[in-house]
Parts: C-alpha cells; sequence; structure tokens
C-alpha cells in the first residue's frame, strides 16, 4: 500500500537524527561542516535553501563514513535529495488533487451560485492541482545545487516554463467557463460567442508563448516582441491562409454575418442547411440531409451565399409559384357565366365595381358594343385572377401586412403562367408548407368553374383518349388484350 506521507516522515527523522547526534546543536554533523555561525546560534528549523544544503551535506556524511570518497558521496547524497524531493512532490500533487479538490468539490456542490460549478465542469480546479508539484520544486530545488548557477537557474526556468503552461491551461478553462455564461444568455440571439473566446485564446496563448521563450532564453519579453515586427513578413507568407481565416472569423462574428442556427445556402461549398458552430476559422453546416459541411471563413466573406435569417426575423416567408393557364381556354365573360360569378361571395364586390366601370368606360366611348372587339369587357382570366386576390386577403395563414400580389407572366409553350406572390404567416418549413399547400389545392380545383384550364403536359393517358382509347370500370384505361384481333399490332400494341 502506497504512503503518501513516507517522504515527509523520512526528511522529519532524518532532521531528528542530526539534531540528537549533535547534542540538539544544529549547524554540525559530526566531522561535516553544515554551515559558518558569526556567533549567533542558528534558528532550529533553516529556510528551505539552506536546508537542503545541510540535508545534502549531512547524507554525504553518512555516506562518506561508508568508506566511500567524498565525490562520490555528494553526488550519492544529491541523488538521494532528488527523489526525496520528487517524492514530496508527488506527494503534494496527490493531497491536491485526492483531498483538497474532494474538499473544493463538496463546497461548490452546497453553494447556490453557478459560477463555481462551471468553473469545477471546465477543470479549472483540476489544472490549479497541477500547481502544487511546481512549487515544492521551486521551493525546496534551489538549494539542492545552490553551488552551481547553472544547474539552479535550469532547474528554476523549468519550473517557471511549467507553471506559465498551467497558467495557460488554467486561463482557457476560465474563457470556457465565460463562454459558456454568455452563450446562454444570448442562446436565442445565436451571437458567435465562440469566435471571440477563440480569438482572445489565441491573444492570451501568443503572449504566454513569449513570456515562455522569454525564459529560456533568458530575455526579457520585450526583445521578442520587438523581434515580431521583423519576421512579420515571412510570417504573412507563411501562414497566409491561416490568418486569412483568423481575420475572417473576426469579421463574421464582430459583423454577424452567420450565427448559430441560421439557415444558410451556399452552392459553390455545397452548404445548405443550418448553422450548427461558427468557430474562428471554420462554420459548420447541417445540411438538410443530415450530412456536415465545413466551410472556411473566409470563403464566407469572399464569395456569395444566401442567409435565411431575414426571413425569419421578419415573421414572414416568401410564397411565390405560378399555375399555368391553358390560352385556349381564356376568353370573354358572357351574360350566364356573370350571373354564376356574381353568386361568389369574396368575387361579388370586385364584379359590382368592375362592371360599373366597364358600362361607365363603354359608354363615353360609344362604340358598338356587339362587336367583341369595341369597348372593355371582363375576361375569365382576369375575373380567376381577382378571386385569388380576394382568396388571399381572406386566408388565415397569409401575412396580410405584407407585399399580395397575383400577376401574369410572359406566355410560353406552358401557357399562360398566374404567378402567387404572398407571405405566409409561418416561417418553419412543415407549417409554411402547409400553408401554401391549402392555397393551391384550391385555387387548382376551382380553376375550372372560370371556364379555365390548367396546361400540363400531354400524358399517357391522353394520347391513349386521343386515339380512341376506352375506359375500364376502374378508370383506368382499356388493356390491351380487350382490343380487336385486327387493331393489334405485331409488337402487342394498339393501333
Amino acid at each position: 500500500m502506497k504512503r503518501w506521507w513516507h517522504p515527509i516522515a523520512v526528511f522529519v527523522g532524518l532532521t531528528a537524527a542530526v539534531r540528537g547526534e549533535n547534542g540538539g546543536e544544529p549547524g554540525r554533523s559530526g566531522d561535516v561542516p553544515l554551515a559558518e555561525t558569526s556567533g549567533e546560534a542558528e534558528p532550529l528549523v533553516p529556510a528551505s535553501a539552506e536546508s537542503m544544503v545541510w540535508l545534502t551535506e549531512w547524507i554525504a556524511g553518512l555516506v562518506e563514513r561508508l568508506g566511500t570518497g567524498g565525490e562520490v558521496a555528494r553526488i550519492a547524497a544529491v541523488l538521494i535529495v532528488v527523489v526525496l524531493i520528487s517524492c514530496i512532490a508527488v506527494a503534494a500533487n496527490w493531497i491536491a488533487k485526492k483531498i483538497i479538490l474532494r474538499v473544493i468539490d463538496n463546497v461548490v456542490s452546497r453553494t447556490p451560485w453557478k459560477w463555481d460549478n462551471a468553473l469545477r465542469d471546465n477543470r479549472v480546479f483540476v489544472r490549479l492541482s497541477h500547481l502544487a508539484p511546481a512549487a515544492v520544486i521551486n521551493l525546496l530545488g534551489k538549494g539542492l545545487f545552490l553551488g552551481n548557477d547553472m544547474l539552479t537557474a535550469v532547474i528554476h526556468g523549468a519550473v517557471m516554463v511549467y507553471v506559465v503552461a498551467v497558467l495557460l491551461l488554467v486561463v482557457s478553462a476560465v474563457i470556457n467557463t465565460i463562454q459558456q455564461f454568455i452563450e446562454k444568455h444570448v442562446a436565442e440571439e445565436g451571437v458567435p460567442v465562440k469566435g471571440f473566446a477563440q480569438a482572445i485564446k489565441l491573444v492570451v496563448f501568443i503572449i504566454g508563448a513569449i513570456f515562455i521563450l522569454s525564459i529560456i532564453f533568458g530575455q526579457s519579453p520585450l526583445y521578442f516582441l520587438s523581434g515580431l515586427g521583423a519576421l512579420t513578413a515571412v510570417l504573412l507568407l507563411i501562414f497566409r491562409d491561416a490568418l486569412l481565416g483568423l481575420v475572417a472569423g473576426v469579421m463574421i462574428s464582430v459583423n454577424e454575418m452567420v450565427r448559430v442556427g441560421d439557415w444558410i445556402e451556399m452552392p459553390s461549398n455545397g452548404a445548405d442547411g443550418s448553422v450548427i458552430d461558427v468557430s474562428l476559422t471554420t462554420v459548420k453546416v447541417r445540411n438538410w440531409d443530415r450530412t456536415i459541411t465545413t466551410v472556411p471563413s473566409y470563403d464566407l466573406i469572399s464569395k456569395s451565399f444566401k442567409n435565411w435569417r431575414g426571413m425569419f426575423e421578419n415573421k414572414g416567408r416568401r410564397m411565390k409559384r405560378p399555375i399555368y393557364i391553358d390560352m385556349q381556354t381564356i376568353g370573354f365573360v358572357d351574360k350566364p357565366m356573370l350571373d354564376r360569378f356574381m353568386r361568389i361571395g369574396r368575387l361579388r364586390p370586385y364584379l359590382e365595381a368592375k362592371v360599373k366601370e366597364v358600362e361607365e368606360a363603354n359608354k363615353e366611348s360609344g362604340l358598338d358594343t356587339e362587336v367583341l372587339c369595341n369597348g372593355r369587357r371582363l375576361t375569365n382570366l382576369g375575373t380567376f385572377r381577382a378571386y385569388c386576390l380576394a382568396y388571399l386577403k381572406e386566408h388565415p395563414g397569409v401575412f396580410q401586412e405584407e407585399l399580395m400580389i397575383v400577376r401574369q407572366l410572359d406566355p410560353g409553350e406552358h401557357g399562360v403562367p398566374l404567378e402567387i406572390y404572398a407571405f405566409t404567416n409561418e416561417t418553419q418549413w412543415v407549417a409554411y408548407e402547409g400553408i401554401q399547400s391549402d392555397i393551391f389545392d384550391h385555387l387548382l380545383s376551382i380553376v375550372g368553374e372560370f371556364g379555365l384550364r390548367v396546361f400540363q403536359e400531354p400524358s399517357g393517358h391522353d394520347i391513349r383518349r386521343a386515339f380512341g382509347g376506352g375506359e375500364s370500370a376502374t378508370g383506368n384505361t382499356a388493356s390491351i388484350k380487350d382490343a380487336p384481333k385486327e387493331d393489334r399490332l405485331r409488337d402487342g400494341s394498339v393501333k
């Protein structure tokens, strides 16, 4: 069973042995001089550095009594003290992690605050515990090679580099904690906090690297800062892409070009979906097929992309779809058709005003209205267009405060496109598609009441009907086996 107090017990026991051997007089160990005195007695427990010198010389004296040479005894004593200090450092690390951290966890779990829980979850206290062995080595190791300035400087420098590295990890964990708190408070706004956090981390780690270099080479941090100016051109050439991505990430975060949760379309990078992560150099998009596309931040400022955030913020989603009308069914509205249209409630106000306008215009013109080319007349297409607009104005799923148009587009080989341009009051995909489908279901079903026909490409059913093919009881066309034998072709089809 491992016992963490063994190194300390050895140290205390050795101290007591020396004290007893010298009759309680510190400073000498047999014939080995420990420290020069100037008439005044030294304290029983000297300073940490002097105590290591004292312990090393005492152990060297013990080893030398065994018959070894003075230099060998000195080396053996140093090795023993190194092992002892290492054991104490390991013990300090064990105490910090197994005892102090548990006490901190118990205290944190009982406090009403949330910030300390976040610090614990981001392992801030665990990373701080790494400083315990460094403190022991820095405290006791200075006196180990007190007469050797180079080794003392190496030990001190290594410890300081380790301390700076641990502090950088602690600062990084604290930044992560702050990032989590901010993201929770601005979760609905979708602010890309991660990009700012990564930028701060980058600056902190650059400063930490400068301090580490200054410790290793024994120079002032200002020396390395001044040297970076001369290396700027070289760094720009080597890290061009990384720096462009870094600048682009900062611009995206500051200008809020993209937020987490935005729906963006970027065909050049194969991205069409929701943004799930905005970092300093990349943006991750979950496409609608559940694949993940990683887009470099620089591409978002150098290439074009579509962001649908404005549509969601406006609380209205555009509906823009045409109905193709067969041009052969377009004509004037006669008296029986007008009487039938008058019975449509949402269309009557339009027809009353329009009929009055047409009659007044024809009366003023004085032309013979018996000729179709003379005067003005209502058309079934124009009446259907007015019906579509009236239907949209009454529909509860249409955003009435936005632009609403029913217009004709250029006629083509598919007939006359009658485009419905309006906005739904729902921006979510499923709800939006439901409202749009309801509207076009109704309009496509009612278009025949106006003497119009929707254009579509001829199907096999239309071709069979054109050639006189009948229909079965189920509505399907007659099968080949029902055709007369003389009408069957060699390949089995029907004439």
